[in-house]
């Protein structure tokens, strides 16, 4: 279940803590239809474990060979029992309480979302302004050579702030727990993978918002199944995770748990599968090279203190049991897992964050975050689910900053880089620079792109006299810019040497390719000659590349003068 905005969360208590005793919940002993199962072998040695499904009254439905994980589904009740005896099986377990949907056979591909153009313009949102991305952006705002992985409820390719960083190339479902790369099938059936990459990667287009890192490349990887459900099973998860390392991602956002246990025990046959098999496809996107970075979750529980768990089985009817440490939310506690807590705006933990010593790595903002969701939209969400994309950003900036850096060298520069935070209540334990609440702290975007030297500008120039009539009609002098990625900086100098006799009858303006306006100067210098001055303008909502103008009007009789030259510096 995914964890998004603060309408879904789990309505659950955490009861107080219990006795020692350990009860389980039984995954139901008769199958009133097909149900899924993993069968888990040695690595690239599953051959055997296929014939031997086949001949339990099982089918194969899809295979991660490299891992030694087949999924299967069968409808016989003793289909995991028999599985168990076969010479080369490990473990066995069926991956879910309910029987696996009809449309599993043939799914659907999500219709696209009907778009809805907005006019509102970009501003500097709260959450962005409180981990510096607006100040990262001037300096760094990622690689498109960064390709970030949504692993999620899919994603709305067409929307307008999504689609320039949308690579369809990288993207498919695993809905089901089969791959499927049919165009489309990547779209999102309900609004949270869309807003989470919007948080991640939204462009810098003047358009509704920014993400953390609007210069980097995002793909979905569509883990949810069934519209209005949205449930993440085993084998689902698996697969995006063997897709990710598959396809060259440098990050995950994983902003979920795997459904339907909302932690897998040991002690349980069907969930010690269910452990094994996301353990292994999460240690093996790793060693592809990736970063995965997950939601702590919204139940504002312990999650170094577990004792009970009253939400599980999620799929069909809940059981009461006590649970142990040794109980796992999935993939949030897997090793190599980046785990993200959610803060307030005043840097406190938010009341639904989960929490607990050693668990939490690093914090963002999780309350009230503006992003994209289908149609062209743009909503406020809160949870865990909106703390992680921040981090899965900033993790995304650190890879456009490190290009070579493994996944164990950029958590280290997240640690290292994170702003300290202290104990903001008495549950909270541990130091201002590491704790149960905030992890390492508050994850720094500016401090992930900031390499302490400024970036040398590109510089372009017209020197060309242009002649500026008196008391009349503005002149324009321009400057084609190209070669520049991206947008401008929001410290781009304009300078400017106009020669003119009392300098105060002069309007200056600095027109961007779009049309977009900037004053320089209106009237100012009185009496004095000349405007020779270099003038800094936040222009990052502007596309570099294209034709600037200075426009120059002599407001006033008597005096008069000439543009001698302008330049712009990038």
């Amino acid at each position: 279940m995914f964890l998004g905005s603060r309408s879904r969360l789990r309505t659950a208590v955490i009861a107080a803590a219990v006795g020692a005793g350990v009860l389980t919940a039984a995954t139901p002993a008769a199958a009133a239809g097909t149900r899924a199962y993993l069968v888990i072998t040695a690595p690239n040695d599953t051959a055997g474990a296929k014939t031997a499904i086949a001949s339990n009254a099982g089918t194969v439905f899809s295979s991660y060979d490299a891992i030694g994980v087949v999924v299967a589904h069968s409808t016989a009740t003793d289909f995991a029992s028999k599985m168990r005896t076969v010479a080369g099986v490990q473990k066995v377990g069926a991956t879910r309480t309910s029987d696996v949907p009809a449309e599993a056979a043939n799914p659907a591909v999500p219709a696209p979302a009907t778009q809805t153009p907005q006019s509102m313009t970009e501003s500097v949102q709260a959450d962005m302004a409180q981990i510096g991305a607006d100040k990262a952006w001037a300096v760094n705002q990622g690689s498109a050579n960064v390709t970030v992985g949504i692993l999620d409820t899919g994603v709305d390719d067409l929307h307008e702030d999504l689609k320039a960083n949308f690579d369809a190339s990288k993207s498919a479902s695993c809905a089901y727990g089969k791959l499927d790369t049919r165009a489309g099938a990547w779209r999102d059936i309900d609004q949270h993978g869309t807003h989470v990459a919007g948080t991640v990667a939204a462009a810098k287009n003047n358009k509704g918002v920014v993400g953390v890192a609007p210069g980097v490349k995002i793909a979905a990887v569509r883990v949810a199944e069934q519209p209005g459900k949205s449930f993440f099973f085993a084998e689902n998860t698996i697969c995006a995770f063997v897709f990710a390392g598959d396809h060259g991602f440098a990050v995950t956002n994983n902003s979920y748990y795997t459904d339907p246990w909302l932690f897998a025990c040991p002690d349980n046959a069907d969930q010690d599968a269910i452990l094994e098999g996301v353990k292994r496809a999460v240690a093996y996107a790793e060693g592809k090279g990736v970063l995965n970075v997950a939601a702590a979750g919204n139940e504002n529980y312990n999650l170094a203190n577990k004792t009970r768990d009253t939400t599980s089985p999620n799929d069909s009817t809940p059981v009461q049991r006590n649970i142990t440490n040794s109980c796992l939310s999935l993939p949030t506690e897997m090793p190599g897992i980046v785990t993200v807590s959610a803060i307030t705006s005043a840097n406190r933990k938010s009341s639904y964050s989960n929490f607990g010593t050693g668990k939490i790595s690093v914090a963002a903002p999780g309350d009230a975050v503006w992003s994209t969701i289908p149609g062209g939209k743009f909503a406020s969400f809160q949870g865990t689910s909106m703390a992680s994309p921040h981090v899965t950003g900033v993790a995304a900036l650190l890879k456009s900053t490190h290009p070579t850096a493994t996944p164990a060298q950029l958590r280290q520069l997240l640690a290292t880089q994170a702003d300290d935070l202290s104990c903001t209540d008495t549950r909270c334990s541990g130091t201002t620079a590491a704790n149960n609440f905030f992890g390492e702290g508050r994850v720094d975007a500016f401090a992930a792109v900031d390499t302490g030297t400024p970036p040398a500008g590109k510089t372009f120039e017209n020197t060309a006299d242009v002649n500026i009539p008196d008391n009349a009609p503005a002149v324009t002098s321009d400057i084609t810019v190209s070669g520049v990625t991206g947008n401008a900086p929001a410290t781009l100098k304009v300078g400017v040497d106009i020669v003119h006799t009392y300098r105060g009858d002069l309007v200056v303006d600095l027109i961007a390719p779009d049309g977009s306006v900037y004053s320089l100067s209106n009237g100012a210098g009185g009496s004095a000659d000349n405007i020779q001055e270099t003038f800094t303008v936040n222009a990052s909502s502007e596309v570099a590349n294209g034709v600037w103008k200075l426009r120059v009007r002599d407001k006033a009789a008597q005096d008069t003068g000439y543009i001698n030259s302008w330049k712009l510096t990038f």
